[in-house]
């Protein structure tokens, strides 16, 4: 990145168009400087001192209902208005004097030093280390501090030479040293102050002029009479300046740094001084290197002492107070960007108007209202500024806002009222380029719907069933106009710790749409009831006025159906078809070389083993079990056997069962073979292992649903190697030099084999689960429609081997324990309904679509998330709720016939605020993910990626369209419900699904898609965003207490490469993985309390566990990694990696919002999306 040098290479040259009215040189006023020193037990503020001496007094604002007094020159004159807008098409005032423009020169911002009158004062430059792109030497700014004053960055240009250095810098952390990988751009930098510049450039810092004058830290001006003369009492008619009232009850106090037993202030050593940046860039005048996506306005402080109608001073050099929205200091401001009051205009920008009068003072000719103020230190916001977190700028002058349909309406009026800092969440607007760090230490927490309390306690939880829209919009029309899209995503069968059961001979649904009864239907009468999808009355039996519960019969309201939004029925005979079916377990296990090899078998039978007593089911529950190689090898498990017996079928492409019966056997009858079997199997195998490397897994597909057709089951397949023999074999279709294009092939199944045998299964009530422990490629691909279109389960454990990979080994025990032990519903089907004028019209997941809304699923189990498209048909007049109904039938283990339901509602709205503000971000981006994958695989992964990009850009760029034209200036404005958006679309681009120009294999890609489509959201979440932890100051503060023992709850940490130290340990869960992740410069305390190990150098690369020890320290961390597993449905791996770990990246790679070789880091994308809403 290159800066703007001055001309002749001389630093602190600024210069800027004439005015109107011809260039005229000003002369220097005499010297004299104005600096308010802080307050006792305030920092001072971060940033330089600008002096600047006036002839004559200084004069405060007025009183309301007072008139501006005029300013008098040295020479006597009265000073007239400044020159009006000429380029606006306004001629200058007749017979009035006009201020003659000044020419600007040289001047040096260092400490002590002041520009000359009439120029202005360069924008300070501010340290920041904990994510900023530039960092100085100095203490670092805290949120904190008393100053209040904000970590701010500048951006990073992207299209400019970078010459400079990166190095590490230490950031605050809870009084720990977090060090963060920033880099200054430009030339290499001196930040400390020095008064390195000639003599000729500094200004001597001299008294007031004025005679018998003192500055007045308390009353913040100069003032006559003796220092602390009069104290409580201002002189008479004077205007009171904006303060507010002393702690001590006395006069009020102005609201910046009080003097300290001098009233020449200047920065905290080691901050930087303002020429960090040159000062044309500074204030705004010549050509800025800075595109103008990155420009900003200056931070402009009110002329507190100029009176309206005088020309545009710069304010009296007290250190400005930057307000929570205040321009990151060293940020050029756009050439086109206009000015702020008080400072010249931009290049090519006329000058100002009048300044705004004071609060409550009428304006003066040609003069625009002054802007409300909002609370806190007493500075105003800036005219046109882009807003900052909770904070929006008042708008333009002569411009229009609906306050009842912009939320920046909503912030004014706030404002107005002085109320800013009590603006709900929900109705702030954020700039997203300056609120980088946008993830909060406390989980994300979807957006309640605004529903009366009583329909707000029975709403669905949104673990079970959420909506992108949490607010309907009652047309399609007003539905394009939000750019958003609307679906609902359902974890139907989710584990619930309470979940109320009804058993009734009588299920109340409506006769209509045949909807069940739910907490959000009406009641006419205590005989009828209105159904809420249809409208429809209906007649309630009288059996649904006896509560199961009291035992009794009363109000219709008092039933569990109505009190409920998620709950089961078991259901009577009419819901059966045939009686219901067992459990049947049938495994089919990959012996060939390959296979043998890895060292699976002997894994999987210890684990089945251990686990078979706990398979869901009851006395009828049969287990088989099915090997290959080049040939499909069947066990008789008859209970009249004393050893199992193994019948080969060579002739895969004809294949056909050996026995009539006793290939699947009961579990309980048969045991004693089933232990025989899984003791011998992994030996079973041996004389064949060097030389049967054939792979006949189509063939024993078919064998498996030949065997269950007339029950139906579970087929479990564990796979290491391609099909190479008999009916569905394929071919290598992966160029390893091809992992890194820009249009990845081979997505889609190079054959429908197993589709086809897929839809064969389901309609026979078999599911199909496959687990994957490939080495090398598999064609994940063409074997995963085995498991998609029966509602079966695709899990892919690359570079499986029991010596080489311990990891893999361990996740894929725990996956299988939860596996074989979670709860399964047999023969299900799942139908979703929803009110008159909605239609459901795409679906996502693993499933069979029997009919236009009726799902198959031939096994339902815990792990298994859907999504579904919502479209809006006709408008929704009929009622200001809207509500989504999901009934699933299913068999249990246990052999009943269960009707589980969930009902969600929603309120209706006409107002496109209401719509924006009900954005649920989670379910928005796991809809999106779905979308894309469905275009990846049909057309391209470029276009899934660019229709990604687009959502987010037309999400945005909606609500930028209820706000004014000055506050999308420069800024990336978002409401509080689409603030994470940009991150999770950026997440997204980066996930292996979808990202571009890294080496990615093809199976992994394939898998990630799966995962995608399938996943509930919360586990999707985990691998979009990870969440990262500082382990190594893990403290009993802030824990939770469970079971009498106290959890701790280190903080959150932004996914950027910033928040690593090497003096740290950072844990990272991804939800498939938990890595801990241990800095060069580790604590040898740490290393011997947690690792058990003396010092960072000997602890072992690749390790996957932690020693148990006793001490706090160990025990904490244990405790920590406990609780995060707990919340998962299985156990992640711990890997532990060393920050010079060669596979370091698996790291790294979650770091989402760090810049690759291939993608924008998230910053950029932020850039990004403010250029394409500008095209």
């Amino acid at each position: 990145m290159s800066w703007n040098q001055p001309p002749n290479g001389q630093p602190g040259m600024m210069q800027r168009p004439p005015m109107p009215g011809g260039p005229v040189s000003a002369p220097p006023m005499p010297g004299g400087h104005i600096s308010a020193p802080p307050m006792p037990g305030q920092q001072p503020p971060r940033y330089p001192t600008f002096s600047h001496s006036v002839s004559g007094p200084m004069l405060r604002p007025p009183l309301p209902g007072q008139h501006p007094p005029a300013l008098q020159p040295s020479d006597g004159k009265s000073i007239g208005p400044p020159p009006s807008n000429i380029a606006g098409g306004m001629k200058p005032p007749q017979n009035q004097n006009t201020f003659p423009p000044t020419s600007i020169g040289r001047f040096s911002s260092h400490p002590g030093t002041a520009p000359p009158p009439g120029t202005a004062p360069p924008l300070p430059s501010v340290s920041t280390q904990s994510r900023g792109d530039y960092s100085a030497q100095g203490p670092p700014i805290s949120n904190g501090a008393p100053s209040g004053f904000p970590p701010m960055t500048r951006p990073p240009q992207s299209n400019a030479p970078i010459s400079g250095s990166t190095e590490l810098l230490p950031a605050p952390y809870h009084g720990k040293g977090i060090y963060s990988n920033t880099t200054h751009v430009g030339p290499p930098l001196n930040l400390t102050p020095t008064n390195s510049e000639p003599s000729s450039l500094n200004t001597s810092r001299v008294p007031s002029p004025i005679p018998n004058q003192h500055f007045d830290a308390l009353e913040g001006q100069f003032r006559s009479g003796t220092p602390n003369s009069n104290l409580g009492t201002p002189p008479p008619g004077s205007p009171v300046p904006l303060s507010t009232p002393s702690p001590r009850g006395g006069p009020l106090r102005p609201n910046f740094p009080q003097a300290s037993g001098s009233s020449n202030w200047a920065p905290p050593r080691g901050h930087p001084p303002s020429n960090l940046v040159s000062s044309a860039n500074m204030a705004g005048l010549g050509n800025s290197n800075f595109p103008s996506t990155m420009a900003a306005q200056q931070p402009s402080s009110p002329a507190l002492y100029q009176p309206a109608g005088q020309p545009q001073f710069p304010p009296v050099s007290r250190p400005p107070m930057l307000s929570s929205n205040a321009m990151a200091p060293g940020m050029p401001r756009a050439a086109s960007a206009p000015t702020a009051l008080g400072y010249p205009p931009g290049q090519g920008l006329p000058p100002h108007l009048n300044p705004a009068p004071g609060p409550g003072l009428p304006p003066s000719a040609n003069t625009p209202p002054g802007p409300n103020l909002p609370p806190g230190p007493g500075v105003p916001p800036r005219p046109g500024a882009p807003p900052g977190v909770g904070y929006a700028a008042p708008p333009a002058p002569g411009l229009n806002h609906n306050t009842q349909n912009s939320i920046y309406g909503v912030n004014n009026q706030f404002s107005s009222m002085g109320l800013q800092n009590q603006v709900p969440l929900e109705l702030r607007t954020f700039n997203l380029l300056q609120e980088r760090n946008i993830l909060t230490d406390s989980p994300v927490v979807p957006p309640v719907p605004n529903l009366p309390d009583h329909l707000k306690r029975n709403n669905c939880s949104p673990d079970i069933f959420r909506c992108t829209l949490s607010a309907l919009p009652q047309s399609n029309s007003l539905l394009q106009k939000s750019r958003l899209p609307l679906g609902i995503l359902i974890h139907p069968f989710k584990d619930l710790s309470h979940l109320p059961v009804i058993q009734s001979s009588v299920i109340v649904r409506c006769r209509a749409c045949r909807t069940y009864i739910n907490p959000f239907v009406s009641f006419i009468d205590q005989r009828r009831w209105r159904c809420n999808l249809c409208f429809r009355a209906n007649e309630l039996p009288d059996e649904f006025n006896f509560d199961p519960v009291t035992k009794s019969y009363g109000s219709p309201e008092r039933r569990p159906e109505i009190k409920s939004a998620t709950i089961e029925f078991i259901a009577p005979s009419e819901y059966m078809l045939r009686p219901p079916q067992p459990c049947v377990y049938l495994f089919l296990l990959d012996v060939s070389y390959t296979a043998l090899q890895t060292g699976y078998l002997q894994s999987f039978c210890e684990v089945l083993a251990a686990e078979i007593d706990k398979l869901p089911g009851d006395s009828r529950t049969l287990i088989g079990f099915i090997t290959y190689n080049s040939s499909v090898h069947f066990y008789n498990l008859s209970e009249e056997l004393s050893t199992p017996q193994m019948h080969v079928v060579s002739d895969v492409d004809d294949v056909f069962l050996p026995l009539p019966d006793g290939l699947v056997a009961n579990l309980q009858g048969s045991r004693a073979l089933i232990n025989q079997l899984l003791e011998q199997l992994p030996t079973f195998h041996q004389d064949e292992y060097y030389k049967d490397d054939g792979s006949a897994l189509g063939a024993a597909l078919q064998a498996a649903v030949k065997l269950l057709s007339a029950s139906g089951g579970r087929v479990t397949v564990v796979q290491t190697s391609i099909p190479n023999t008999g009916p569905g074999k394929l071919q290598n279709r992966e160029d390893p030099n091809q992992r890194a294009s820009s249009k990845p092939a081979n997505l889609q199944p190079a054959t429908d084999f197993y589709k086809m045998l897929s839809l064969e299964a389901a309609g026979q009530q078999i599911a199909i689960d496959m687990f994957l422990l490939n080495t090398q490629y598999i064609d994940h691909a063409s074997l995963g429609g085995a498991a998609r279109h029966c509602g079966g389960c695709l899990y892919s454990y690359p570079g499986f081997h029991n010596m080489h990979n311990p990891a893999e080994v361990e996740r894929f025990e725990a996956d299988l324990k939860r596996y074989l032990n979670r709860k399964i519903g047999l023969e299900a089907v799942m139908r979703v309904r929803c009110t008159k004028g909605l239609a459901i019209h795409t679906f996502h997941g693993n499933f069979f679509v029997r009919s236009t809304d009726l799902l198959s699923l031939p096994n339902i189990n815990p792990d298994a998330g859907f999504g579904m498209q919502v479209s809006i048909e006709d408008n929704l007049t009929d009622s200001p709720y809207a509500a989504f109904q999901a009934a699933l039938l299913y068999t249990s283990s246990k052999g009943e016939r269960r009707i589980r339901v969930h009902t969600l509602c929603l309120p209706v709205t006409t107002s496109l605020t209401d719509i924006i503000n009900s954005v649920d971000q989670q379910a928005m981006i796991g809809l999106l993910a779905k979308m894309a994958v469905d275009r990846s695989i049909n057309t391209a992964v470029s276009d899934a990626r660019e229709a990604l990009v687009n959502a987010c850009v037309d999400a945005l760029g909606a609500y930028g369209a209820t706000l004014g034209n000055q506050q999308r200036m420069g800024a990336v404005p978002s409401p509080y419900s689409l603030r994470l958006l940009p991150l999770y679309v950026s997440a997204m681009l980066k996930h292996p699904s979808l990202r571009l120009g890294v080496s990615t294999k093809t199976d992994d890609r394939v898998h990630a898609m799966d995962d995608c489509k399938a996943l509930p959201l919360s586990q999707l979440m985990l691998q979009l965003v990870p969440e990262l932890y500082p382990v190594h100051i893990l403290t009993d503060e802030g824990g939770i207490l469970k079971e009498d023992i106290v959890i701790p709850q280190p903080p959150r940490l932004a996914l950027n490469s910033g928040s690593i130290d090497r003096n740290g340990a950072f844990l990272l869960d991804t939800g498939t993985y938990l890595y801990l992740w241990v800095g060069s410069a580790i604590s040898p305390t740490f290393c011997s309390q947690v690792f058990n190990r003396p010092d960072f150098s000997s602890l072992e690369d690749g390790l996957c566990d932690l020693p148990e020890l006793e001490n706090e320290m160990s025990e904490r961390l244990r405790l920590f990694i406990s609780h995060l597993t707990d919340r998962k449905p299985g156990s992640p791996p711990l890997i532990i990696v060393r920050e010079d770990s060669r596979n370091r990246h698996v790291f790294i790679q979650y770091m989402i919002e760090d810049k690759t070789e291939s993608s924008m880091s998230y910053y950029e994308f932020l850039q990004h999306i403010q250029k394409q809403q500008k095209s």
